[in-house]
């Protein structure tokens, strides 16, 4: 199944389902630069248990993001089930190559993990509300979340990874609407 972003204007996206041979993108991430945010660089073994959540993930799902037109692959992007605040919610995250950065693409692929998330609910139920969390000083990522819709809600302390906390901004969509 593939998912497209129809957007307006400029270039388009499709999210296809996380595979086998996707550990790649993984590795490709895998930078100071990219990771900054996020807690650094993991270990290939981390690299590889993620790569086997993202293949298993349920309920939720990975995607790779890709251009519509030629499909070379431009990131990551996903969403998983988590508990915020005492109740179950759908969290996103993404991940855009830095070659593929400053053109929108993060934003496209954020409207259509929201559009997939709705569809899944739709057909299965499921939480009302996919929320976001990137650092308050993370500029790059909020504005996917405002482009992509998002309501922000406010600040949050947040740990990711496991053990490293961070001031998050919570940004969130109905998916009722």
């Amino acid at each position: 199944m593939n998912v497209t972003e129809a957007g307006t204007g400029g270039e388009q996206v499709r999210l296809v389902p996380w595979g086998e041979g996707d550990f790649w993108l993984l590795e490709r991430n895998n930078t100071a630069e990219m990771t900054d945010h996020l807690g650094g660089p993991e270990t290939a073994e981390q690299l590889a248990d993620r790569h086997w959540r993202y293949l298993e993930l349920a309920p939720g799902r990975m995607y790779r993001v890709v251009l519509a037109e030629g499909g070379e692959t431009v990131g990551a992007i996903g969403y998983w089930e988590r508990s915020w605040q005492g109740e179950p919610v759908w969290e996103t995250g993404w991940g855009v190559l830095p070659e593929f950065q400053g053109r929108g693409l993060a934003t496209r692929a954020a409207r259509a993990v929201v559009e997939a998330v709705r569809e899944a609910v739709r057909e299965t139920g499921g939480h009302r509300t996919l929320h976001a969390f990137p650092g308050v000083d993370h500029p790059a990522s909020n504005a996917v979340c405002r482009g992509a819709g998002f309501a922000l809600l406010g600040q949050s302390d947040f740990e990711y990874p496991k053990g490293h906390w961070i001031k998050s901004n919570d940004w969130c969509v109905d998916l009722s609407q």
